[in-house]
């Protein structure tokens, strides 16, 4: 049985609500007090944690009926950035290389105190051969200053074959300013090749008055198809960075560990090379959200977020031997009632599993099989990009779709159900992609009667 919580939901979801186990649900276009506060803080009408993201839903068009195409140049998407440089004198690091591909369409400062024909470049490497089809710049916009103008030259190349071999040229274009808000940059396409390490060269700037600028820039978008990424297993030891001590331990695709000084516990699932997770301070109770690569080195890279604060950069070395944590007492990785899973997969704009979903389904299979809990909801929870409705009612076709699964499997189908929640509910901002890629979710509620 499946249900969309609005307005009605199954028995079991409803006898829920009504125990004060799952938060009662409202309408996709019901306001929290916070994201009414943000509205009239704001002057337009976008949410807080509804706001939007993504080309086609952006602006004063429409929403669209269906889910945006998958951006693969996000670090949500497993894209990692492993080189940056600039002709300029004052050299980006790590967190302007990842604002480059972190999904929000805002601009940021890109390199300052340089001259006209500055060039900027940032190399990426992807999980997997892919071709892309689109490229895009959103939200290119003049800062009114006359110290500083967005970028001019965008190329983008591509390689199969390392960092150290030659890149080919797959998309170029001149950008001018935006009109209005919500607007989008294609750029040409040159060629459509397979490729895994993708450079994207900035240079100079729209509106250059003074010989020294500040240049900005906003996000490369692309779009296209990439081949299935295999499973990462090296979320297993400990890292240290400024600010980050980690601990995890990996079973299949899940994840246990601990983190900071007060060893905070953490869960999550791993979805090609991408851990995401959740972790609460163990003496705060102040709640957190992982999404991590491991890169060439070992090392773990990416970004967290506390409180709900902006994601920000997240990144460590191997520890040194003899590096301690408070993880003596984690829990074995497993899946079962309770569970956050970000590792289900669907096709594009469909609930049909991929092949990748299977050793996710299989191990929350096993966990539920063992569970003594009488009834079992399977929630299913989306980003904010799309129509309301059309959310709702895929979150809803999804969450069924692992029911199905998990009764082929063995579960009783009468003790288990499905209810599609949609972009109610978020566990973190739709700003960027990484806490998009939060919220698409699979919850586990279990109850024993």
């Amino acid at each position: 049985m499946v249900s969309m919580v609005r307005p009605s939901t199954g028995r079991f979801a409803n006898d829920l609500v009504q125990k004060g186990k799952i938060p009662a649900p409202r309408h996709p276009t019901q306001k929290t007090p916070g994201e009414e506060l943000m509205t009239k803080r704001s002057g337009h009408a976008i949410p807080v944690l509804a706001a939007c993201a993504t080309i086609a839903a952006i602006g004063s068009a429409p929403a669209q009926e269906t889910a945006s195409r998958t951006d693969f140049l996000t670090l949500a998407q497993g894209a990692l950035p492993i080189s940056w440089s600039t002709t300029g004198p004052r050299q980006p690091g790590n967190d302007i290389a990842l604002a480059v591909v972190d999904g929000n369409h805002g601009g940021f400062s890109l390199v300052g105190l340089a001259d006209a024909e500055t060039a900027t470049e940032f190399v990426f490497e992807l999980p997997a051969l892919t071709s892309f089809d689109r490229f895009a710049v959103p939200e290119i916009h003049e800062t009114p200053s006359p110290s500083q103008t967005f970028s001019r030259i965008v190329e983008i190349y591509g390689s199969a074959d390392g960092l150290d071999a030659d890149f080919e040229l797959i998309a170029q274009g001149e950008l001018a300013t935006h009109a209005e808000r919500g607007l989008v940059t294609d750029l040409d396409i040159v060629a459509s090749p397979a490729v895994r390490w993708v450079k994207v060269r900035l240079v100079g700037g729209i509106d250059v008055q003074r010989e020294q600028m500040y240049y900005e820039f906003s996000e490369i978008i692309g779009n296209g198809e990439q081949e299935t990424v295999p499973l990462s297993e090296g979320f297993n030891g400990i890292w240290r960075g400024r600010g980050v001590l980690v601990e995890l331990k990996q079973v299949g695709p899940t994840v246990t560990g601990c983190y900071g000084a007060s060893g905070g516990l953490l869960s999550g699932t791993v979805s090609g090379n991408v851990l995401r997770a959740r972790g609460e301070d163990m003496t705060s109770g102040v709640e957190s959200l992982f999404v991590l690569l491991l890169d060439g080195e070992g090392g773990i890279s990416g970004v967290s977020s506390s409180n709900g604060a902006p994601f920000r950069l997240y990144a460590g070395g191997i520890a040194p031997d003899g590096t301690t944590t408070r993880c003596t007492e984690t829990p074995e990785p497993e899946l079962g009632c309770g569970s956050v899973i970000h590792g289900i997969n669907f096709d594009f704009d469909s609930a049909d599993l991929r092949a990748d979903a299977a050793p996710v389904l299989e191990q929350l299979y096993d966990g539920l099989a063992a569970d003594a809990a009488a009834r079992i909801l399977i929630e299913g929870h989306t980003s904010s990009e799309g129509a309301d409705d059309y959310n709702l009612a895929l979150s809803g076709r999804r969450a069924q779709s692992v029911v199905d699964d998990l009764v082929r499997r063995g579960i009783s189908a009468d003790r288990i159900e499905a209810a599609g929640i949609g972009e109610v509910r978020p566990i973190a901002t739709n700003d960027d992609e990484s806490g998009r890629a939060m919220n698409r979710r699979v919850e586990v509620v279990c109850a024993e009667s």
